[in-house]
């Protein structure tokens, strides 16, 4: 089933609120309608028992019973809608005008009720009850007046006619203003879905102005483009990767093929052979390490390296590590030191690996018979980890690049006649980031600083 849009459900709910306020407002209406004339009504009774209790005793007139008689006939016979009778304990009546109605039993036996109401052959009454007293009389009377209040009841209902007409014109009304009410305000909302649509790998660089966006969808379109700005750099980095990755497979494997097709050019000495395929292994090792070091890069970015949580020391892995290097670093004069100690949360193999690239990087650019040191510091929460090493200033442009994938600052070195594919620093970066760990550089006045810092060890 489709489910409605959000301009219609806003122009229903539109609707609901306007019919819910205006039967609200027609019910009350019609409740202060009724209580108005029923108040005007026993006014109007009230008035005329108190006028018929002075004519009875002699105080608006003659005390004659003629004289009475013509007095009510001149106070009631007036209002056509307006009936009374008198009459005895005995139930005789005694003065009665022409439109007299009969008024039942039930009625005249409550005590609780000040004005009744009931129907008589399809008309509505009013009616009030009073003791009064013939002047020069000992026996009280009963006087009945009442009140044929149909034409207020027609009244009534023709309004309440109208109010449900005049409802279901207001609905329809609000219901037209409510659409076009939401489909006006919902106008951003449309720019952001028309975006959205047109979003391709050639404009993500399109961003929704914020100057005329409601202050409701600001969160929502500054979340929208603050995405697509991810999305851009992301794009970018990947087209990026997917160009380094091109440029350094397409070295060893154009070595490959042409050392292959030289080879094979002609009939050649078992040691010419022998040759070619050593040459052959060092570019396949190093197609090699640049795939493992892919296939890393790809696990880390998907969450899928999880290290281990050992209480590791720092000062024990750069001492194993110092014993591997210490033959390379000994055929160019490089000592290798270190001082500090400190305990991290860590994968055992994977600070191995984050240290290694390291060391390996600082040995390689370091100048001979320097000194590489590298100090554990603890600090608050984190222990400290840097490898320093002199050798030629990086510019700082390229600084914070420098843990990019395939990147180089010697662009002289892109072409891969080195086994180094410019992987290590990204690899160091996603081990540190695995260890929610950061990692940094500088490098100033002939010296370079890596550090990483770790989550130190609590015991």
């Amino acid at each position: 089933m489709r489910r409605a849009s959000l301009t219609l459900r806003l122009s229903m709910m539109f609707v609901c609120a306007v019919v819910a306020v205006l039967v609200v407002a027609g019910f009350t209406f019609d409740a202060f309608s009724r209580q108005h004339f029923k108040t005007l009504d026993r006014q109007a009774l009230t008035e005329k028992l108190e006028s018929i209790r002075q004519i009875m005793d002699g105080e608006a007139g003659s005390a004659e019973s003629s004289e009475v008689v013509l007095q009510l006939q001149a106070l009631l016979g007036a209002h056509q809608e307006l009936s009374a009778s008198i009459t005895t304990k005995q139930g005789k009546t005694i003065f009665a005008t022409p439109n007299a109605v009969q008024h039942p039993p039930a009625y005249s036996s409550d005590p609780k009720e000040d004005m009744w109401e009931w129907t008589v052959g399809g008309h509505m009454y009013r009616g009030m009850q009073a003791q009064v007293r013939l002047v020069n009389e000992t026996e009280p009377l009963t006087a009945w007046l009442s009140l044929d209040i149909t034409s207020h009841l027609h009244f009534v209902e023709t309004l309440r006619w109208w109010l449900v007409i005049g409802l279901a014109i207001s609905a329809l009304v609000s219901a037209a203003l409510g659409w076009l009410v939401a489909r006006s305000g919902l106008k951003p909302v449309a720019q952001v879905t028309q975006v959205a649509a047109s979003m391709s790998a050639g404009s993500l660089k399109e961003r929704i102005p914020m100057e005329e966006v409601p202050r409701e969808l600001e969160s929502l379109v500054s979340s929208f483009n603050a995405m697509l700005s991810r999305l851009e750099e992301s794009f970018v980095r990947l087209s990026n990767f997917s160009a380094d990755i091109a440029h350094e497979l397409r070295t060893p494997i154009s070595n490959l093929r042409t050392h292959t097709e030289v080879i094979l050019a002609k009939k050649r000495a078992p040691e010419v052979y022998e040759e070619n395929l050593y040459s052959n292994l060092e570019d396949l090792n190093r197609l090699s390490s640049i795939i493992d070091g892919m296939l890393f890069l790809a696990k880390s970015d998907n969450g899928l390296v999880l290290p281990a949580k050992e209480k590791i020391e720092l000062r024990a892995v750069v001492e194993k590590l110092f014993e591997y290097y210490q033959l390379l670093a000994d055929d160019t004069g490089v000592k290798l030191q270190v001082s500090g100690r400190g305990a991290v949360y860590g994968d055992g193999t994977m600070l191995d690996r984050m240290v290694s690239n390291l060391l390996s990087n600082a040995i390689r650019h370091t100048p001979p018979c320097s000194v590489i040191h590298v100090r554990i510091e603890p600090g608050e929460g984190v222990v400290n980890l840097s490898v320093k090493n002199p050798g030629e200033d990086i510019p700082q442009q390229h600084l914070p690049r420098l843990f990019d994938r395939f990147y180089r600052v010697d662009p002289a070195r892109r072409e891969g006649k080195s086994i180094n594919a410019g992987l290590g620093l990204a690899i160091v970066k996603s081990l540190a980031e695995a260890h929610y760990g950061t990692v940094g550089c500088a490098s100033s006045e002939g010296f370079t600083t890596f550090r990483i810092s770790l989550p130190a060890w609590e015991s």
